[in-house]
């Protein structure tokens, strides 16, 4: 079911709200403006429904408040140092838009696009996106697809796929934040992540291209670990320090599609597990929301995490991370779950 509710833009393009739904109260609402995310609604153990995704209320907030909240990240997501690449002898230049690095895609990423769209009854939605050659900097002509689908079991399932007609690097993400309690802060959230190290960064969170151990630091999350306890750790990691929180790459354990990790809220007994086919976690704690947002309600630092599974960020310039190397006629494919469960 759609509904054009999110406004329309300077050139009359008209964000759409797209609704799936599940057989046990699960309820996900999304816009084609970035493949976005809008609300997601789950019950608890006593079945009381709440919104755990942040959001705003109108298209002009998405076009301008920062967070990239609830949108599909591309072409590439987290950052790339210096604004640059090279791929087979070529340098390529990108926009620095995240001081003297690109951010998110660049000036206008994925989720500041107005993506086409197919309902597949009230279950799934496919979103697609043609990037042409050369926008933002990136080579090749790249056809995108993120499939949204919801499943009785409280799964949300985003598929990712994308072609290209030159030798490209590919990072595809969604930057969802989550508050399992519908209000407040995660600072009484558990977070287990399945990793024993991240990745070492600069001031600016661009990767030395080390993978340091999380034993001994704010980041050791191997065991469900109460947010609030690791955000009062200050003092000790000068990362962490820095960054006021989490905004951190898990290298996480395991290859191939498995659960890396786990969010949940003890009062509410809401659990979200993760699930992902991608060698990384992006785990940022949300300390620079803040302002009004959808329903009345006004964000706070911490009040939503992100957990982004992704590639780690600058791979392209880190011969030794994972590769996110498209080559021509090659097909990008990739999944991430989030299961939601009331215990």
């Amino acid at each position: 079911m759609t509904q054009p509710l999110l406004g329309k833009d300077d050139q009359d393009r008209e964000a759409v709200l797209i609704h799936l739904q599940n057989n046990k109260g699960l309820r996900v609402t999304l816009t084609n403006f970035g493949a976005r995310l809008v609300s997601i609604l789950v019950p608890d153990r006593e079945g009381q429904t709440v919104d755990v995704c942040l959001g705003y209320d109108s298209l002009r907030d998405y076009q301008t408040k920062p967070g990239y909240l609830g949108a599909t990240i591309g072409r590439w997501g987290n950052r790339i140092a210096g604004a640059s690449f090279t791929l087979n002898g070529q340098v390529y230049t990108l926009y620095a838009n995240d001081g003297g690095n690109t951010l998110h895609g660049g000036r206008e990423g994925f989720d500041q696009k107005f993506w086409t769209y197919d309902m597949e009854g009230e279950q799934a939605v496919t979103f697609s996106y043609t990037s042409p050659h050369g926008e933002e900097g990136f080579p090749g002509e790249l056809h995108t697809q993120v499939r949204f689908e919801v499943f009785d079991d409280g799964r949300l399932s985003i598929t990712y796929r994308a072609d290209t007609d030159r030798d490209t690097v590919v990072n595809l993400t969604n930057h969802a934040y989550f508050n399992l309690a519908g209000g407040g802060t995660i600072h009484e959230h558990l977070l287990q992540v399945q990793a024993n190290s991240v990745a070492e960064v600069r001031e600016d969170l661009i990767p030395t291209g080390n993978l340091v151990p999380v034993s001994g630091t704010p980041y050791d999350l191997r065991q469900p670990t109460r947010l609030g306890e690791r955000l009062a750790m200050r003092g000790q990691n000068a990362m962490f320090d820095s960054a006021q929180g989490f905004d951190i790459d898990y290298v996480l354990l395991g290859e191939g599609f498995r659960q890396v990790a786990v969010l949940s809220d003890p009062a509410s007994g809401r659990v979200m597990r993760v699930m992902t086919d991608q060698p990384g976690l992006q785990v940022y704690s949300g300390q620079g929301l803040q302002g009004p947002a959808k329903g009345g309600v006004v964000y706070q630092p911490y009040s939503g995490i992100a957990l982004e599974t992704q590639h780690h960020p600058d791979s392209p310039n880190h011969p030794n991370f994972p590769s996110t190397l498209l080559r021509a006629g090659l097909t990008y494919n990739s999944t991430t779950v989030y299961q939601f469960l009331a215990e």
